[in-house]
């Protein structure tokens, strides 16, 4: 079996060869299937990353983790092998989406005082 890399959402993904984060390689029939794995790597899929290896060993457990870059070769019969080049987030952009989500949550709830303002004005209640 082939060491694999599990995504948040629970997609497994096998790897061809995955000696670090920064080199994990997987092999695609066509582009079309490269493409569909390439879409799968979003943000909230890397938040939670587990790689395993063929014997089902957990080698490692990341969070926050970024795509970097991604490298395709093309094989004559049109198979692809892919690497993918994945980092964990920095401490800067941690704080930057902690700070985010904090602005969500604070948006919503100015928007929620406003309406209760506008209505006490308009001589409704609460």
């Amino acid at each position: 079996m082939k060491d694999t890399m599990n995504l948040k959402n629970g997609i497994v993904i096998e790897l061809e060869a995955g000696a670090s984060l920064r080199a994990l390689q997987v092999a695609a029939a066509d582009r079309a299937a490269m493409v569909a794995t390439w879409e799968a790597l979003t943000p909230d899929n890397l938040a939670a990353v587990q790689i395993k290896t063929g014997d089902g060993t957990v080698a490692g457990n990341y969070t926050d983790l970024v795509l970097v870059s991604e490298t395709s070769v093309v094989a004559a019969d049109g198979a692809v092998l892919t690497t993918y080049s994945l980092r964990e987030k920095t401490v800067e952009e941690k704080r930057l989406d902690a700070l985010e989500v904090g602005k969500a949550v604070q948006d919503g709830a100015i928007n929620d005082l406003g309406e209760v303002v506008g209505t006490l004005a308009e001589g409704g209640t609460i």
